[in-house]
Parts: structure tokens; C-alpha cells; sequence
């Protein structure tokens, strides 16, 4: 019978080799986040397994001791997190030189996974969840451990697999091949829905890894900032007629935590004037003491009166509104208040677990319930949504253009039993009464041209490495080609005053296909050159060829693929075969379990002529598999964009475009059919 001896002894990377002797329990800081106790379904059998799932870590001479340890865990928290590794104190991207790898991936990788798990940038950071309620960059902080072990280890002759948190171990493989291949949560069919993720996470064989949370690539709100400000300023141009800003209009939503808190800063950026609603005051403060927000008011009335100020003068404010959206509404509805733009950015992909707060509750009073009376709290949630939606209509009836963020706000009204929000009454097969921003919005005017949120972190820590990245990228842009360049030069221009870094030096920008590989070539070069540290580049799943998600980012295919995940399996698997660095596949980013399948990248800029070479295949493909898949959808842009596309590279690529019909034509033909 195989021993524990024997099994510790094939092994040079484990825990035993990390600590000596088992470690003492880290002391926690006073006032950061805690997930709040997760739902526990369990039955006894379940439990034990989970139990001996989270002791395949632990060599067997400290399982008396932790065993009882990880039980009251999973007990009281609904989850095994290992709190005895976690290291003490603050974790932080530190500069990419003081950390240890056998090549400059494992350093980078390591400083990506850090930052994920900053007290600035961490929505929950001792229980490893970065944003959106339960994304988290891995289960535990015995994987954590281990994961960078690995990458400490790490050459580039090997790869590194990550299966839901676990680092399954390295493989060899060529300097041209990945260096780290992620899974997140990809479950089988029959049990891909939230009641058997909740039991597999519970059990230790599920992460939901959020994509950039799990994909090891957040950057702080930053992101969401570019992404809110370009959809409110597309929303403006459709739906308001302006050319350049919003000065004199107001925009209302909700939400100031890891992903929402961005919307304060994307309208002022965009000069208008906001009211972000928000229950939990932690987040307000944070986004205050950022200046993401300018002033905080508990009074509906004190909120409207100072935003209709700011719209007289034209000028741009961001009111953090203490109290919750559904009161904030209500008092509009009631005093007849217009409101330009309406959206939410609560975390209703996760609306029973936290990430929505019903109408009536403190947020305090939401955390106590959801630890001691669920069933209560679910019921709560759903009279909540479903009168938000009740007022969302009536502002709407009223002229206000409401938008869907992208954050199941209208399928989880849709669960609470709003049947009428669904276009056919009935199901969500032909999608909501309101749409999707991407639907109206994110999808035409920019994935379907290949547009989407690019992003790089300067490794060496040093703010002047981002400065000079950001005046080499604005040196790329043509701002005199599409509104979208000029929107996204004026961005990268103003950027160092906005102020918009959290964590490591970061930066997002949205360019199409060839204006990300023309930056991501230009920096590689300047590394080359010694002009700057090396440069991590990625992407978020928010993207137009990353991510199948029927209710955000492909909620404007409309020839029935719509729930096909084949576009984020090929560009994952199509950035591993071209080499990039670090390649990611998830289950649920942003809006939930069984809802989204995405595929993301990290690539390692080294000024190597081998990166240069890998830039040039794989940037464009990672864009282009997206804008090939719209425009096989018809999306007209697309069809134009691919067009050009095949002109300009008929000697190496070639894109398939599909042949038009007359749309009377064929219902007509099919009206008459129908009517024998």
C-alpha cells in the first residue's frame, strides 16, 4: 500500500518544503471586507469529503491538528479557506524583480496574483475573492501557496496547470507555449447551474475565477471605468444627441464596490452629472477617499437638487448616495425628477449570496440575515427586484433611457418573478424588454468593429514605466480615424490626471485588432530598448472575442448562437496554440454560473524578438475571432470591418462573410407557409 512517506517523498514542491513546521495562525486586520458565511448544502457525506479534498494538501502530520481547524471553518463560513497559510499583513504587486522564478513569466505572474489580492483592490481579501461577490483568484491559501511555489519554480521549457484553483503541476513544454494554462469552474452540462456550483465550491473542486480575478489580471476598477465611460458616452450620442460629453445631463445608477465603483468616475470623466447609490458605506469611502466620488448624501432630495446644479452649470460632479437604489427611484418617481441615463451595477449575478441588497435593510442588517435567515433574505431579494423593475418602467414610460450593465440585473428580476420583463412574457429566449448595453450599445458601435478593453501593468512598480507607456500608446491612436479612436485618445491623454491607478501602475485602453498589436509591439520594443521594465498585457472577458454570454457580451448576435460558447473555447485554445503566455477558460465571468464561458490571455513583453513574433499572430486573432463571429451573425459592422480585414491580409488570413437576404422576401415566404 502506497504511504504517506512515499507520497511526500516523490514530491519536491509541496507544502512541507514551504514552511518547516506548520505555521501559527495570521493575525487579521481590523476593518477590511469578510465574505460574508456562504450557503452551506452539504450533507454529511459531502462534508467528509470536502474535508479530506482540502487535507490533500496537508502533509499527514498536521491533520489532527487542522483537521478540526478546516471543519469549524467550513462550518461557520460555508467554505475551507486555510486562513492558517494566508501570509501575515498585506499582500501587494510588488516590483517583478523581488520576486523569485526561473524565468520573468513566473516572476510577472506572481506579481498579478498579489495585486488580485490587495486590501485596496479586494473586494473580500482574506477569503482570496478579488470582485463580483465570489470571484476569486484560487479556492485557498494552501493553492495560493502552492501556485506560487510553482511559479518560483517555473522555466521557460515548462507549463504550469491550473484546474479551478488547484495548480495541478508542471508540464514540460517549449519556450513558444504557455506558460500557465487556467480552468475555472467548467462544469459538465447536467450540473452547470448555481445549486451544484455552490456544492462543488463547498466541496473544494470549484473556483468562480470572476476571469480577471481567477485569470490573475484585475487591475483595480480602473477597467470598469473605460468601460462605463464609453457606454455612457455611446449612450449619450444614440439616445441624446450629444457629440462629445454629457454636460447638462444626469446619469443614476447603483453600486460603488469592485466592479461598480467605477461609475462615479466615468461620468465626471465624461462631464455629466451622477448619483451612484450604495448600501455599503466602506465602498462610498473608498471611492471618496480615491475622489472617485466628490460628496456623500443620505437625503434622495439633497442628491437630486445638488446633481440638477451641477447640470445647470454644465459642469461634471459624482454624488455617492448612502441608502439604497430602490428608495432613491422611488423618491424620483414620486417628485416627477427626469433622469437622462439609468442603469445598476449591483452584483445581481450573485443576488441570494450578497450581491444585491433588498429595499428595507441596512447593510449590516443584509449581512446578519444572509448568514442566519436565508430563506427570509431570498424573499426579501425578490420583492426588491421586482419593484426596482416597477419604477425602472414607469422612468422609462417617462423618457429616461434605461440600459442593462451587463450584471443579470434583468434575469435575476426575471427569477424573482417578473415574467414581464421578458420580451415574450414567458422565457428568456427572446431577451428582455430593456436592453443589454451591449445589445444597444458596447456591441455595435464597438465590439462588432473590434473594439475592446486591452490591458497592460508596467512590472517594474515604477509610475514613470506607465507614463511613457501612455504617451507611446497615444502616439499610436489616429484620433481623426473613428470617433471611437478619438474617444479612446482623449482617454489615454487625460488619464494621468484622472488619476485612475489602484494596485499596480496599470492601464486600460479600448482599440480594435491592429491598434492593439501596433502598442503591444511598440512597447515590447521600448523594453528591448531599455526605455522601460517589462509589461504584462491581457484583457477583461468584456471584450468582443473573448466571451459567450447571451445576456452581455453577445447579447446583440441575433441568428440563434447566441448560446453557443464556441467563439471563447477557440480564442482560448487559439492563444495557447499561438503562444501566449498565460491562457485562461471560465465558467460564469460577470453575470453567473452557466451564463458566460470565457476566454482570456496574459502575454509577458520582454523585448525578446520572440515575443514580437507571437504579438503579431496572436493579438489580432484574439479581436478578430470575435469580429469573424459577428460577422457571420450578420452584425453589419462586422461584415465591413471583416471585409477590410480579408482585403488587408489576403496573403496569410481570410475570414468567411456570409451572403444577405431580403428580409421581406423571406417573410413573406415563411408568413405564408405558416398561414395554409
Amino acid at each position: 500500500m502506497i504511504s504517506n512517506v512515499d507520497i511526500s517523498n516523490s514530491m519536491s514542491i509541496k507544502l512541507s518544503e514551504v514552511f518547516k513546521e506548520l505555521p501559527e495562525m495570521p493575525k487579521f486586520e481590523e476593518g477590511i471586507r469578510r465574505a460574508p458565511k456562504r450557503e452551506f448544502t452539504l450533507s454529511k457525506r459531502e462534508t467528509e469529503i470536502a474535508l479530506k479534498n482540502a487535507l490533500r494538501y496537508i502533509p499527514e502530520e498536521w491533520h489532527e491538528e487542522l483537521a478540526p481547524e478546516f471543519l469549524d471553518e467550513l462550518l461557520h463560513y460555508g467554505r475551507i479557506y486555510g486562513y492558517r497559510f494566508r501570509p501575515e499583513g498585506r499582500i501587494n504587486g510588488k516590483a517583478i524583480d523581488e520576486y523569485k522564478s526561473k524565468c520573468t513569466e513566473g516572476k510577472a505572474f506572481q506579481v498579478m496574483i498579489d495585486n488580485n489580492l490587495d486590501f485596496e483592490v479586494a473586494l473580500y481579501p482574506y477569503e482570496l475573492v478579488t470582485y463580483g461577490e465570489t470571484g476569486q483568484v484560487c479556492q485557498n491559501w494552501m493553492q495560493y501557496r502552492l501556485i506560487k511555489a510553482y511559479l518560483e519554480e517555473l522555466t521557460d521549457e515548462q507549463t504550469l496547470v491550473v484546474a479551478s484553483g488547484h495548480p495541478l503541476g508542471l508540464f514540460k513544454s517549449t519556450p513558444n507555449s504557455p506558460r500557465v494554462i487556467i480552468t475555472n469552474a467548467l462544469m459538465v452540462g447536467m450540473f452547470d447551474d448555481q445549486e451544484h456550483w455552490i456544492k462543488a465550491t463547498a466541496m473544494g473542486v470549484a473556483n468562480y475565477g470572476q476571469m480577471t480575478a481567477g485569470g490573475w489580471m484585475y487591475i483595480g476598477p480602473q477597467g470598469i471605468v473605460h468601460g462605463t465611460y464609453n457606454t455612457l458616452l455611446n449612450a449619450g450620442r444614440m439616445k441624446l444627441g450629444i457629440e462629445h460629453d454629457l454636460a447638462g445631463y444626469l446619469f443614476v445608477s447603483s453600486g460603488l464596490g469592485g466592479m461598480s465603483g467605477a461609475q462615479g468616475k466615468s461620468i465626471e470623466i465624461a462631464k455629466g452629472a451622477g448619483i451612484i447609490a450604495e448600501v455599503d458605506y466602506s465602498r462610498i469611502k473608498t471611492r471618496l477617499d480615491q475622489g472617485w466620488v466628490d460628496i456623500v448624501t443620505d437625503d434622495a432630495e439633497d442628491a437630486f437638487n445638488k446633481a440638477r446644479e451641477y447640470q445647470d452649470k454644465k459642469e461634471a460632479i459624482a454624488i455617492a448616495y448612502h441608502g439604497n437604489i430602490v428608495d432613491l427611484l422611488e423618491y424620483a418617481v414620486k417628485n416627477n425628477i427626469h433622469i437622462d441615463l439609468l442603469s445598476d451595477q449591483t452584483s445581481c449575478h450573485a443576488p441570494y449570496d450578497g450581491g444585491y441588497c433588498p429595499q428595507g435593510l441596512t447593510f449590516e442588517e443584509r449581512t446578519e440575515m444572509l448568514g442566519n435567515d436565508k430563506e427570509k433574505f431570498e424573499k426579501l431579494v425578490d420583492k426588491s427586484l421586482v419593484h426596482h423593475f416597477e419604477l425602472i418602467r414607469e422612468l422609462v414610460d417617462r423618457g429616461t433611457y434605461f440600459f442593462d450593465y451587463g450584471n443579470s440585473f434583468m434575469k435575476a428580476v426575471f427569477d424573482a418573478g417578473a415574467k414581464d420583463i421578458a420580451k415574450n412574457g414567458i422565457d428568456e429566449s427572446e431577451g428582455f424588454i430593456f436592453p443589454s448595453y451591449v445589445e444597444d450599445i458596447m456591441g455595435p458601435m464597438l465590439f462588432d468593429y473590434g473594439y475592446g478593453p486591452f490591458r497592460w501593468v508596467c512590472l517594474s512598480g515604477k509610475h514613470e514605466d506607465l507614463i511613457k507607456t501612455d504617451k507611446a500608446a497615444m502616439d499610436c491612436i489616429d484620433p481623426d480615424r473613428r470617433f471611437q479612436d478619438r474617444d479612446n485618445w482623449v482617454w489615454i491623454r487625460d488619464a494621468e490626471k484622472n488619476q485612475l491607478v489602484v494596485g499596480t501602475q496599470a492601464r486600460i485602453l479600448y482599440q480594435d485588432a491592429l491598434g492593439r498589436m501596433k502598442i503591444a509591439l511598440k512597447f515590447n520594443e521600448m523594453v528591448r530598448n531599455g526605455e522601460i521594465g517589462p509589461v504584462m498585457m491581457g484583457r477583461d472577458h468584456h471584450d468582443t472575442g473573448g466571451t459567450d454570454s447571451p445576456f452581455r457580451e453577445t447579447a446583440n448576435i441575433k441568428d440563434g448562437s447566441n448560446i453557443m460558447a464556441d467563439m471563447a473555447t477557440h480564442c482560448f485554445a487559439g492563444n495557447a496554440a499561438r503562444g501566449m503566455s498565460l491562457v485562461a477558460l471560465h465558467n460564469g465571468g460577470g453575470v453567473g454560473i452557466g451564463k458566460s464561458i470565457n476566454g482570456g490571455f496574459g502575454m509577458v513583453l520582454d523585448g525578446s524578438e520572440r515575443v514580437d513574433e507571437i504579438l503579431k499572430i496572436a493579438m489580432p486573432w484574439d479581436a478578430m475571432v470575435g469580429v469573424a463571429r459577428r460577422s457571420w451573425a450578420r452584425n453589419e459592422n462586422s461584415i465591413s470591418t471583416s471585409m477590410e480585414y480579408n482585403k488587408e491580409f489576403k496573403d496569410t488570413d481570410h475570414i468567411t462573410i456570409p451572403f444577405l437576404v431580403d428580409e421581406d422576401y423571406i417573410k413573406e415566404l415563411v408568413d405564408k407557409k405558416y398561414n395554409k
